[in-house]
């Protein structure tokens, strides 16, 4: 899995959690909705580090939480 398909991977995961959409979570992290539609864009490729920082405050979560899974630390994976 490249770096980001999983930042689009744990964005789909809150939104599961949390019962959201994306238009929804774009208002709580004071993004504009197209902004957010364009991130999980398959084509989009290195979303900015100040775009899912605005998701995890809008989400009440940190940056560590964020990218506390296994597939972000898998040491065998090489990110483009």
């Amino acid at each position: 899995m490249s770096l980001d398909e999983a930042i689009k991977t744990r964005i789909n995961e809150y939104l599961v959690e949390r019962n959201l959409n994306l238009t929804q979570l774009s208002i709580i992290s004071n993004l504009t909705p197209s902004t957010l539609f364009s991130l999980m864009d398959k084509d989009r490729k290195h979303p900015k580090i100040i775009t899912i920082k605005k998701v995890c405050s809008g989400l009440g979560i940190t940056l560590s939480e964020f990218f506390d899974r296994d597939y972000f630390n898998n040491d065998d994976e090489t990110y483009e």
